[in-house]
């Protein structure tokens, strides 16, 4: 009777720590989410550069923070800085290695605060430059006007023969449908589902060359609110930066959205954000396309 009572007892222990181990390991992995990304093995890493696009009146700083992160945590190495002229003439710092080493290629506009057409030109004498480099597939990582101009590249031109194929596209606080904040109008849920209730020559642009972009190309929209109260992250409102999540997810791309929400999730101040960088690292580096 003692043994039976004792195993009983023992196994009630064995019950007890095994509870608690499950419940250690999910709250590691709730928190995750703040820590740094850890660094990719070599073997898990690609070739294929990744642009970073800054915003309007954008400098080599708009960017520079998180390159050097990513560079600190091992997860990419930047090989370029690419300055384009207004004439599109190129400037090329650096060189290519072709190495798997998840190169990083910073794009700078010499004219910072021009209009998205003639960005959208200027990202496309980038890409026919890589393309003579043999560079055969990008991604593209533009905050703010950087996203809207890589949007207006893909909805004029698509998929063109003299440049690389572009296999991911990250937004940062972009303003597809302007400066219009809808949140008067509409939730966020009926804004992804329905898109934006009052549209933007720009955002109507995007509806009649949506057809262009390449249903394979998976897209991550990331955005920023300053707080409770607030729908913008200070400059962009919140559902223009999420307006164009219906009409990509209706032409068949994957798509995915996430909202930063505090004074980090200020509009120059998400792409300083250790939780952007690790969305940014994870949908980049880490998911196959």
């Amino acid at each position: 009777m003692k043994k039976y009572i004792v195993s009983i007892t023992l196994l009630l222990c064995l019950f007890f720590v095994s509870s608690c181990h499950s419940n250690t390991e999910k709250n590691t992995t709730k928190s995750s989410t703040n820590q740094s990304s850890s660094p990719l093995e070599t073997d898990s890493k690609g070739s294929t550069p990744t642009l970073f696009i800054h915003g309007y009146s954008g400098t080599i700083n708009s960017f520079g923070g998180m390159i050097d992160r990513f560079e600190k945590q091992q997860l990419a190495r930047k090989e370029l800085v690419i300055t384009v002229q207004p004439d599109s003439t190129l400037q090329i710092d650096g060189k290519l290695s072709n190495a798997r080493n998840n190169p990083m290629i910073q794009v700078l506009f010499a004219d910072n605060k021009n209009n998205e057409w003639n960005q959208s030109e200027w990202i496309y004498a980038v890409l026919r430059y890589l393309k003579t480099q043999n560079v055969e597939q990008v991604n593209i990582l533009g905050h703010s006007m950087g996203g809207v101009s890589s949007l207006r590249f893909l909805t004029t031109y698509g998929e063109p023969e003299d440049s690389p194929k572009i296999v991911k596209l990250v937004a940062i606080g972009s303003p597809f449908n302007d400066f219009i904040d809808t949140s008067n109008q509409q939730t966020i849920d009926e804004l992804l589902v329905n898109g934006p209730t009052q549209k933007s020559d720009r955002y109507i642009d995007y509806e009649n060359g949506i057809a262009n972009v390449p249903t394979s190309l998976p897209m991550l929209l990331l955005a920023g609110e300053l707080g409770a109260g607030t729908s913008d992250d200070g400059t962009v409102p919140l559902t223009s930066a999420l307006s164009v999540y219906s009409l990509v997810e209706k032409n068949g791309n994957p798509i995915r959205q996430s909202v930063f929400v505090g004074p980090n999730a200020q509009h120059s101040q998400l792409h300083e954000n250790k939780a952007v960088d690790q969305q940014v690292a994870q949908f980049l580096w880490e998911e196959k396309p």
